[in-house]
């Protein structure tokens, strides 16, 4: 018996009559991370990873939530259910179910590298396993956190040394809590958009060390616009939020994407800096190897790439479709 399968409402696991990442409305959800594309509001029961609470009610409000400390399990239905770190954001989790002697791991989104900001990635044994693909591809191999921070940092003063403020566009969620916790904050001041700030607090609440940092409404002294970091959501771009730098500034895009010239290109902007909380093609070799699996279910991302590729390695490989991808709800911010 298949432990989960794909169903209108999203990823189902029937005997256990209960949702992972559900894209419509269900009764019960077990939610591996608080990203728009994968947490959404409506559900009856919620049941996350404890780190994530906070960051998870702060995206969805009043929800019916219930919380498991990482390797805590649960019995519903007969299911046992456990959840385990993935390295992708705070609180992200990967769902293991077993069922009559059977073992499936839903990985929702993960990195195998890692970062300040979360629980690294935790293996975990199991006879089938439900990958992402993002970054599906060989060509996405990812450098090392410091790489990218001595290049961040060293743009950033080079900015500064000219009067120019530094935007850099991310995600509000993972990816702007990411970068302040590298960032040299000796540098300069540092301005963070509403969208990103609220999360901030929440990573703050969890024990996660960041720098101070200014919401625009905080700002008294405007040379401070002259000088700083200032961490802003993709739809800020163009948005009357950023009329306060008036044409001094450089800005910069922070993405796995960014490893394609052609992608920094369309972003329009003037450096893009590669990086992802997503794994990168030796990542989820990594991560698929080391489950132990024989059976491996692709979901979004370079789909068929993938399952080619593991069915070449031998495995039984096959995809689900699903409607994950929007990493975020940014678009909704760019104003604020």
């Amino acid at each position: 018996m298949d432990l989960v399968i794909s169903r209108p409402e999203g990823l189902y696991c029937p005997p256990g009559d209960f949702y992972i990442d559900p894209w419509r409305k269900v009764d019960r959800a077990v939610i591996t991370h608080a990203h728009a594309d994968h947490a959404r509001y409506g559900h009856n029961h919620y049941l996350c990873a404890a780190p994530g609470g906070r960051v998870l009610r702060k995206r969805l409000g009043d929800i019916n939530l219930d919380t498991l400390a990482y390797g805590q399990s649960i019995v519903h239905n007969g299911v046992k259910v456990s959840l385990h770190p993935a390295g992708h954001v705070l609180g992200s989790a990967q769902v293991r179910l077993e069922y009559k002697g059977e073992v499936w791991v839903a990985s929702g989104d993960y990195k195998v590298m890692p970062d300040l900001t979360c629980t690294p990635f935790e293996p975990v044994k199991c006879h089938t396993f439900i990958t992402e693909s993002t970054f599906g591809l060989p060509v996405y191999r990812w450098r090392s956190d410091a790489e990218i921070y001595a290049e961040i940092n060293q743009w950033w003063a080079d900015n500064a040394a000219q009067g120019k403020a530094s935007v850099l566009y991310g995600y509000s969620f993972g990816k702007a809590q990411r970068i302040l916790a590298g960032v040299d904050a000796s540098i300069g001041p540092i301005v963070c958009h509403s969208a990103a700030q609220a999360l901030n607090d929440s990573y703050r609440e969890e024990g996660v060390a960041l720098p101070d940092t200014l919401l625009v409404s905080e700002v008294t002294d405007k040379s401070i616009y002259k000088t700083c970091l200032a961490l802003a959501p993709p739809a800020a771009s163009g948005a009357s939020w950023m009329k306060r730098f008036g044409n001094a500034y450089s800005d910069a895009f922070a993405s796995g994407w960014m490893q394609l010239r052609g992608a920094r290109r369309r972003q329009g902007v003037d450096k893009g800096f590669v990086m992802s909380d997503h794994a990168d093609w030796p990542g989820l070799m990594r991560a698929i190897g080391e489950t132990g699996a024989q059976q491996v279910i692709v979901t979004h991302g370079y789909v068929a790439t993938l399952v080619r590729w593991l069915q070449d390695q031998g495995l039984d490989a096959r995809a689900f479709q699903t409607e994950y991808g929007a990493e975020d709800d940014d678009a909704a911010a760019g104003a604020a």
